[in-house]
């Protein structure tokens, strides 16, 4: 194993110290198919106490390959949909790894230069409702949502590369709530990054696509009220109008759902979403600049 495994010490008690010892051991054991499944069992459960497993992750000899092989060995479980609550949870522990590297400032370059995330997007491309399937996107999503988490240049850079946003918006037009919640949350965090932004609002076919679902969304949730969603739902609405021409669509197409009374009682404890739905109404009610026709009728033309 990698000699800087041991390099950092956690927490001084003798309780960490001997976990550190089973840590190592539970390391080597995932490049044994034999072993494997305990240890990433074992492994996910210390994920969050142990702050230096990323790097010894992903420096010592064939632990990715192995997670990976986890990971890969599913796909055919996808189609037809036959995927078993027990399959759902061993890749599960191995996908929570990966978020345990992505997460962790000293991999998650490396991690996305590998293109890792990749292998899990097949995972957001399934449709079935059953409780694998559902467990199985859901952490997948989380992987994406460490990533994003950061707020980093790069992970945007990566993921405008890929097909993540419309995974995503499918995701938030059929998901659980939890995982809708998930995917819109990674949907704002690229919202919230100007070359993200940019890249929604470039073309109307792509902005559509996006207030579309979110329009949805708000009628959903009328029916069926969630903060927690609401919360990055409107966060959604917000950061599009700060687009000169995101904010001239929605003018048009904000649903009535956001303009009247209808979450008074859903946000009453939520005071930054209060704030935030206020924000895009007073953004939305501001006088636009005087526009020719040329440039009213930009997004069209896109």
């Amino acid at each position: 194993m990698h000699t800087t495994m041991s390099s950092q010490q956690s927490p001084a008690n003798m309780q960490t110290v001997v976990d550190r010892e089973k840590i190592y051991s539970w390391i080597l054991e995932l490049c044994n198919p034999e072993t494997r499944e305990n240890a990433l069992l074992e492994l996910s459960k210390k994920r969050e106490v142990v702050p230096d497993l990323a790097p010894m992750l992903w420096h010592s000899f064939g632990t990715i390959a192995a997670l990976l092989q986890e990971i890969t060995n599913i796909y055919v479980a996808m189609i037809p949909a036959t995927l078993t609550a027990h399959q759902s949870n061993r890749v599960c522990n191995a996908l929570a790894l990966m978020q345990c590297v992505a997460s962790h400032p000293e991999t998650r370059s490396a991690f996305l230069q590998a293109h890792v995330p990749l292998f899990l997007y097949p995972f957001l491309h399934t449709v079935s409702k059953t409780r694998p399937f559902e467990y199985l996107r859901l952490t997948s999503l989380g992987v994406i949502g460490a990533l994003v988490k950061t707020d980093e240049q790069e992970v945007i850079t990566f993921l405008l590369t890929t097909e993540i946003i419309p995974l995503c918006l499918r995701i938030m037009e059929n998901g659980s709530e939890l995982s809708k919640t998930v995917a819109t949350f990674i949907l704002q965090k690229i919202l919230l990054d100007d070359s993200g932004l940019c890249y929604i609002c470039q073309t109307y076919d792509r902005f559509s696509h996006v207030a579309m679902i979110l329009g949805k969304m708000v009628l959903s949730l009328a029916k069926d009220p969630s903060a927690r969603l609401l919360k990055h739902v409107v966060r959604c609405y917000l950061r599009l109008s700060d687009n000169p021409r995101a904010r001239e669509a929605l003018r048009q197409c904000l649903p009535d759902q956001l303009r009247d009374a209808t979450f008074t009682a859903c946000l009453q404890e939520d005071n930054s979403t209060k704030h935030w739905l206020a924000q895009l109404i007073k953004n939305l009610e501001a006088q636009p600049a005087p526009a020719s026709p040329a440039q009213a009728n930009m997004y069209r033309s896109t």
